[in-house]
């Protein structure tokens, strides 16, 4: 069944709107980027400290324009008028405004919200960049938190988790817009599969986000801070805190709570938003505006189906209906469901319709592979990027035993795999290939290894790995795994390894440095030397080299 979330907005509320473009100006996407560096500059030194500047940074994927609708799709209704005795109702144009109109939280006047809202007022570009990530996703969940009657300060929560961004992940394993933890994510309705992350699906996400804080503030008798502190550091961390002051007979409201840093921080931010949003003329601060009307509809597809074979049926490029759809991984939608994709809303009809006419077989590509001698259905399903449980579920096989000459029949995907540029593959290797001033070497992950240990074999920090690989530091490693590690030092050419060598009599930083084409401050760096200290005979020292570029190594 087709499920319609978004409605047309009323006559009224639809005059004057306007489409977008789908286009951006490269020279412009460049002025923000450089822009947004510098924020994340200003943001890392204004209140929080350098441990902190993960909360203040902005992922960068998925960034999509969405279809808006047009305005020869609303001229049918243009001639509508109210009667003349009707009292006719202020025409909100622009759903940040419609928000704004009924937010109710009280904000006080205190040096914690100065502080961030001083830092949001420095800087509007940034929220230039959080508002085109949200477009797509504002007015629905504007329309949910209307239809819980939840204080609408709450959609500025993806702002201060996330940016609103859904391809977001952070350094304490959180996913997506809402930032779900794996364990509060499955908990409150999201799924996380080798197809599927709820936590990044936006549907999904706001759910599960808007059933939690419902659940905190039952839990804090109301109090919608404490409610946003749990959500943050835990319901757990803030009941103690709570207990903890009435024991020492201190106030127990948010202000008053001995909680994280992070925490103590993280409910000012949103306060500060809200007040910025509320009062932006007299701020004279350009909050862009968004359209009040609905741009995207959840349509039923009820089966697996091909991501680029969707998109072509949809006329849309296969980045923007990823970027519509990011709880996807992979080059399909899950066979295990949720059944259902999220569609420019003048798309969706034409596309149900569509894909109405297509047998479910038809709706993804398929190969017949012979087993071979050496076969099993693991390597089978990594040959053709599914899982076990995918060829096992298509050919009805009861166990993992295969035969020399069976045929399997086994689904692919239609386009090369680097045509999907938003699934988890080819963004891990976006991210892999993306730094370019310094050498890349990669580390193959061998049994007892942990990020902690690589990290210190390569004199960087256990985040920075962590990050360099699109992990999260408290992951598992798998042995086999290949890691991506960036060294200071470009690398024009050829091949890069480590080297161990020997200290002979006579050596110097400056001699080993020539000898073996590196820096004299690499070498430093690798080895962590003191480089007044010197050198002495039988000393081993870590080099990382392009052997390519090698004259002679003595």
């Amino acid at each position: 069944m087709q499920s319609k979330l978004f409605p047309l907005a009323s006559v009224l509320l639809a005059l004057g709107l306007s489409g977008c473009q789908l286009t951006e100006n490269e020279s412009e996407n460049v002025a923000v980027e450089q822009n947004e560096k510098a924020a994340l500059e200003a943001c890392a030194e204004t209140y929080l400290g350098e441990e902190d500047i993960a909360d203040c940074e902005v992922a960068r994927d998925g960034v999509i324009d969405v279809i808006h609708p047009k305005d020869d799709v609303l001229e049918e209704t243009a001639e509508v008028t109210a009667p003349e005795d009707a009292e006719v109702a202020a025409v909100i144009t622009d759903v940040w405004q419609r928000a704004s109109n009924t937010f109710s939280l009280n904000i006080p006047d205190d040096r914690r919200v100065t502080a961030q809202r001083d830092w949001y007022l420095k800087h509007p570009e940034y929220m230039a960049r959080v508002v085109k990530r949200a477009k797509p996703f504002l007015f629905y969940i504007v329309e949910e938190i209307e239809k819980r009657n939840m204080p609408m300060e709450l959609v500025l929560l993806p702002i201060v988790e996330s940016a609103f961004d859904p391809f977001a992940y952070s350094h304490g394993r959180a996913a997506g817009m809402w930032q779900f933890i794996p364990s509060t994510g499955k908990r409150f309705g999201m799924p996380q599969t080798w197809w599927y992350d709820g936590r990044r699906d936006v549907v999904a996400s706001t759910q599960g986000a808007l059933d939690y804080l419902t659940y905190l503030n039952d839990m804090f008798d109301g109090d919608w801070l404490h409610a946003l502190a749990a959500y943050n550091s835990g319901e757990g961390r803030v009941m103690r805190s709570i207990r903890a002051n009435k024991r020492a007979g201190k106030p127990t409201d948010f202000w008053h709570l001995g909680l994280p840093r992070e925490t103590r921080a993280y409910v000012p931010k949103l306060l500060a938003l809200a007040d910025i949003l509320k009062n932006k003329t007299a701020f004279d601060y350009p909050w862009p505006e968004v359209e009040n009307v609905a741009v995207i509809e959840v349509v039923d597809i009820g089966s697996q189906v091909d991501l680029a074979f969707a998109a072509e049926l949809a006329d849309m490029s296969l980045k923007e209906l990823h970027g519509l759809n990011p709880g996807f991984n992979r080059w399909a939608t899950s066979p295990d469901g949720p059944h259902r994709l999220v569609l420019p809303v003048e798309k969706a009809a034409s596309f149900s319709q569509a894909l109405a006419q297509i047998d479910r077989k038809e709706r993804l590509n398929w190969v017949r592979h012979t087993v071979k001698s050496g076969d099993s259905l693991g390597k089978i399903a990594n040959q053709y990027h599914t899982t076990i449980k995918v060829i096992q579920q298509v050919n009805e096989l009861d166990s993992s035993m295969i035969r020399i000459g069976q045929a399997i029949m086994v689904p692919v995907a239609l386009k090369a795999l680097d045509d999907y540029a938003l699934s988890q593959e080819q963004r891990l290797a976006s991210i892999q290939s993306s730094n370019k001033s310094k050498q890349k070497v990669r580390h193959t992950v061998k049994s007892g290894d942990t990020l902690w240990d690589i990290a210190r074999k390569y004199n960087v920090s256990t985040r920075q790995l962590a990050k360099w690989n699109g992990m999260a530091p408290g992951d598992m490693l798998h042995p086999g795994k290949t890691l991506v590690v960036w060294l200071e030092g470009k690398s024009d050419a050829g091949v890069t390894k480590k080297v161990t060598y020997t200290v002979r009599n006579g050596d110097s930083l400056s001699r080993i440095a020539s000898k073996f084409n590196v820096k004299v401050s690499d070498i430093s760096k690798w080895n962590s030397l003191n480089t007044k200290r010197y050198l002495q005979p039988g000393q081993k020292l870590k080099l990382y080299v392009d052997v390519t570029r090698l004259t002679s190594t003595g």
